[in-house]
């Protein structure tokens, strides 16, 4: 039997496959209250400080070329590259005034650049974004920490891979989505596997220590067919690590989701074969499922620290490094320090305003109170371990577990009955059938999703994606 078989049941599948968060945070971002004081995320930050945690930076630039018709991202669609100019002006200012706060002795151990499209900006400007970094914070002039850039494989010159790995990127994220030009067609993401193929290549010889490529199932005009092909050229570029994301239509909250026929999307019964079909083309190539759509490499530090049992998750997804604070910069962004989250303004305007006045632009966020806390342990521990040690949350926030999750461990019942889970002396272990449904397991942990308070959201236009 197939590591493919074990992991799929069609019938929990049916059973199971519901709308619930990705839990790159817990509390998830709903929850975030807009006017957040500042003195909230001052008080985090003097408490960082003290606890000496090392840091994890994102940055986020939302400029794209052209238009992808399947993303919900926050971004900025134009051709003008001048526009960059003074947003990356902000985000320095951004840079320092966040600085001033931190303890400059704190080493960074993850940084990462998302959008849009970071290397939508000049050379000189990615220069010159890193050497105000370095100017203001603690980087690693070594391999020793893991520093990572997103990239658009479509048109990306040769040449700007030797500028990222000079300037300290050691892992690069590639969206390749699909290859089949008739899907590439009906979302407007264009990028051969002659490209795609080239730039796998430069990066191993430029010395980058990781490649990670994204793909997208559930596009227009997509088959098992053609989700074969696509794959059967991934495999052969051998990525150390490669996500498959579930696209979720959803027009109503991602206006440029409107630019894709619907008729042209595959049945909700094809995509699960879709899935299916990746998930053992993948794990026969020798890739091991590491949960939440990714897959890597058995030799990958992703798999090394689920194994070793140190896999942490963050907003930007399962993260190796998950004792760092997280400081995020530019529009959208989220920063996670301490036991608070704070959102910064999502337009450009209000964000370079703030700025412009000598003000963070936090525009939203959320203090975690000790349940938020304990939950959240709980549910990092499923969703990065598959697993729930009774015993160890119970010692380390001083609570009786059976006691206190009471009511959730009866709501499990039926995922135990199911097979997705099993209870034992020790705790829960999910099942490798319930791997897959894993965050269908995670949401009976969710306070926020409690009866009392989903009745209350009802009204509201549905926010999360189906699982699968």
């Amino acid at each position: 039997m197939s590591c493919a078989t074990v992991l799929w049941n069609a019938d929990l599948i049916q059973r199971y496959d519901l709308a619930g968060p990705r839990y790159t945070s817990y509390p998830t971002a709903p929850q975030f209250v807009e006017g957040y004081p500042q003195s909230e995320v001052d008080s985090a930050i003097a408490r960082s400080n003290q606890a000496g945690r090392p840091l994890s930076l994102y940055f986020h630039i939302p400029f794209c070329d052209t238009i992808c018709y399947y993303c919900g991202c926050n971004k900025i669609v134009t051709a003008n590259k001048h526009r960059a100019q003074p947003y990356l002006g902000a985000l320095h200012k951004e840079i320092a005034l966040r600085a001033k706060q931190v303890d400059s002795h704190r080493p960074v151990h993850q940084l990462h650049w998302g959008g849009g499209t970071p290397t939508f900006i000049s050379d000189d400007e990615k220069r010159e974004l890193m050497r105000v970094t370095a100017e203001h914070f603690n980087l690693s002039s070594d391999d020793s920490g893991e520093y990572s850039i997103e990239i658009h494989p479509g048109g990306l010159a040769l040449d700007s891979l030797g500028v990222l790995r000079e300037m300290g990127f050691n892992r690069l994220s590639m969206g390749v989505q699909d290859f089949n030009p008739r899907v590439q067609m009906a979302v407007n993401r264009f990028n051969s596997v002659e490209e795609v193929t080239a730039l796998a290549q430069r990066a191993k010889s430029e010395g980058f220590l990781s490649l990670s490529m994204d793909l997208i199932y559930g596009l227009p005009h997509q088959s098992v067919a053609t989700m074969t092909e696509t794959l059967q050229h991934i495999i052969a570029l051998d990525p150390e690590r490669l996500s498959l994301f579930n696209y979720a239509h959803m027009p109503h909250l991602f206006k440029s989701q409107k630019q894709i026929d619907e008729s042209a999307l595959p049945s909700a019964q094809e995509k699960l074969a879709i899935l299916k079909s990746a998930i053992g083309q993948l794990q026969a190539a020798g890739y091991a499922y590491v949960g939440m759509d990714h897959f890597a490499r058995p030799s990958d530090d992703l798999v090394v620290a689920q194994r070793e049992g140190t896999l942490q998750r963050n907003f930007q997804g399962y993260a190796t490094h998950g004792n760092c604070d997280l400081l995020a910069f530019g529009v959208s962004s989220i920063s996670a320090v301490d036991s608070i989250f704070a959102q910064n303004y999502k337009d450009i305007p209000s964000y370079v305003n703030a700025l412009s006045q000598g003000t963070l632009p936090v525009a939203k966020g959320l203090s975690l109170n000790q349940e938020d806390l304990l939950r959240r342990a709980v549910i990092n521990q499923l969703i990065c371990q598959f697993e729930c040690d009774f015993a160890a949350i119970s010692e380390q926030w001083q609570i009786n577990f059976e006691q206190h999750f009471a009511q959730e461990l009866a709501q499990l019942k039926p995922m135990i009955n199911d097979g997705l889970i099993l209870l034992t002396d020790h705790g829960l272990k999910v099942t490798d059938q319930g791997r897959l449904l894993i965050r269908c397991i995670c949401m009976v942990f969710d306070e926020y999703l409690s009866p009392a308070k989903a009745a209350a959201q009802q009204s509201q236009p549905a926010r999360y994606s189906k699982i699968l």
